[in-house]
């Protein structure tokens, strides 16, 4: 019986209003054109329970510790019930937001720190992280003025400007810490640019020889 290899683990990066979402599902069209199984998630949410979560956390007031906890709550159960199952199985997982992002939100924009997240990232998934990570990044006024062409904010896209500063720069910080997986893909240029930049990367990661 040919041995299954284990599939790769793709997220997805930036401050709100950076441009991620538009590129998630053709990302994951891209590795599907490989051949490679992909599954398209996205945090919090991912199962019945996380989807749950990220309802409240979008949109109840909490306090900052609670916040961290339920997100590493929503965090656990994507992991052992999704996330953990389908590597293991060979397919590749493509998630809007993982660990970083709390690196960067609760750790740099609400100014929790990094402490304190290391501790919950070494508890829930202390030997996994993603094999690569893409990082949507934007000057602040750009993805301001594309968030308020929306409608319906969450809490989060509510913040103001110097929570989403301190967000960038911790999502900058962790990047400098983790250069082999970070690809920080600049958010202002037109789609094809940044299609063909990822393109590029997806093709170093060689899915067509997985599974």
């Amino acid at each position: 019986m040919k041995q299954i290899s284990r599939g790769r683990f793709i997220t997805l990066e930036g401050v709100d209003g950076a441009g991620k979402s538009t590129h998630l599902q053709w990302l994951e069209e891209q590795l599907a054109a490989t051949g490679a199984r992909v599954l398209s998630t996205r945090e919090p949410g991912g199962t019945a329970l996380g989807e749950t979560l990220r309802e409240l956390l979008l949109t109840r007031p909490m306090t900052l510790e609670t916040e961290t906890l339920l997100m590493f709550a929503a965090r656990c159960e994507h992991l052992r019930t999704v996330i953990e199952p389908a590597l293991a199985d060979g397919i590749w997982v493509v998630c809007d937001r993982f660990t970083d992002a709390s690196y960067a939100y609760q750790g740099g924009g609400r100014e929790l720190g990094a402490q304190r997240i290391a501790v919950l990232e070494d508890w829930v998934h202390p030997d996994l992280q993603p094999d690569c990570t893409f990082l949507f990044d934007v000057p602040l006024e750009v993805a301001r003025q594309r968030l308020e062409n929306g409608k319906n904010l969450d809490r989060f896209e509510q913040e103001n400007a110097d929570f989403f500063q301190r967000t960038r720069a911790a999502y900058h910080a962790r990047a400098q810490q983790h250069p082999g997986r970070f690809h920080i893909i600049d958010s202002t240029r037109s789609i094809a640019q940044i299609r063909e930049q990822i393109a590029g990367i997806l093709a170093q990661l060689r899915p067509g020889k997985q599974g």
